[in-house]
């Protein structure tokens, strides 16, 4: 059976090498191609590999390469820090035994942590390894609609995302970025696990029913942690800029914290302040979970 952490390696390898063309690492272009990106001949004469070498690794077969190889590699395909982190985690999880046994235990909030979103001015929400939403507080609610009458496991960003009743048909402008910003934390999520079955259900499901995840799946961009400026269209107080930062909470993996925050000032903050002033007085707010 091949090794999971060992078909990822080889599956982000192909992905990484189909982005880069010769003209990026000083090669000439030579005759017809077959393939969109580098040969697999021209990456590993970049990286000091053999072919063979490197065609074993990007088909999942038995291989276990060095820190130092890793370093080639990553260095040939002009890996950024995150995507280099994520390359050694998958390289060096392969090199293990598959383990007999994984912690797969319920994800749990700290008291701690619940008791700082409610009294926390803005909203922000804790998502687990796979993007469920795990707990929230009445500014997310505010801002996001009362995801309390989903099913539990309907309860994750991504799902919701590639939810065409709920993201008006992709109309939003920025909705393609914040789709890839998830899809890559779900990608180093399944880099610590790639069996979980979790992780197995959402992206089985979102393969089969959405053409839009499968091609943005396929980049495997990866992120690990997070932040950039979102605009929410929220009927009753018109547009919204705020930004967002990604807080990571403990555990190995752990949960995350997602708050978002208006500059001092600004229209957002007196919009956002409007907003929590209506959900106040409001009895049934609207269920939105995403951007309109």
């Amino acid at each position: 059976m091949t090794h999971p952490y060992a078909r990822e390696l080889g599956d982000f390898l192909r992905a990484r090498r189909s982005r880069l063309r010769p003209a990026d690492v000083g090669l000439e272009p030579g005759g017809r191609r077959k393939v969109t990106g580098l040969r697999r001949e021209e990456l590993a004469l970049l990286a000091g590999l053999s072919t063979d070498y490197y065609q074993r690794m990007e088909q999942g077969r038995e291989v276990r390469p060095s820190d130092d190889v890793l370093d080639a590699i990553a260095a040939a395909l002009g890996l950024d820090d995150d995507e280099r982190r994520h390359l050694f985690t998958l390289a060096r999880a392969a090199r293990r035994p598959v383990p007999v046994r994984v912690d797969r235990g319920p994800e749990r909030v700290p008291d701690g942590t619940r008791r700082l979103l409610r009294v926390m001015d803005t909203p922000a929400v804790v998502l687990g390894r796979h993007l469920d939403l795990l707990d929230w507080n009445p500014m997310a609610e505010a801002l996001l609609g009362d995801p309390a009458g989903l099913p539990v496991d309907r309860l994750n960003m991504l799902l919701l995302m590639f939810d065409d009743d709920r993201t008006g048909g992709r109309t939003c402008s920025d909705w393609e970025r914040q789709a890839l910003d998830y899809i890559g934390m779900m990608r180093a999520a399944v880099a610590t696990d790639p069996a979980h079955p979790r992780a197995t259900a959402i992206v089985g499901e979102l393969s089969i029913r959405s053409a839009e995840f499968r091609r943005l799946w396929a980049r495997h961009d990866v992120r690990v942690q997070v932040s950039g400026r979102k605009t929410f269209r929220v009927p009753e107080v018109g547009d919204i800029v705020l930004d967002w930062d990604s807080y990571p909470l403990p555990g190995s993996p752990g949960p995350v914290m997602l708050v978002w925050t208006a500059q001092p000032g600004s229209s957002g903050a007196d919009r956002l302040r409007l907003l929590a002033s209506l959900h106040a007085t409001r009895v049934a707010p609207p269920n939105r979970l995403v951007d309109e």
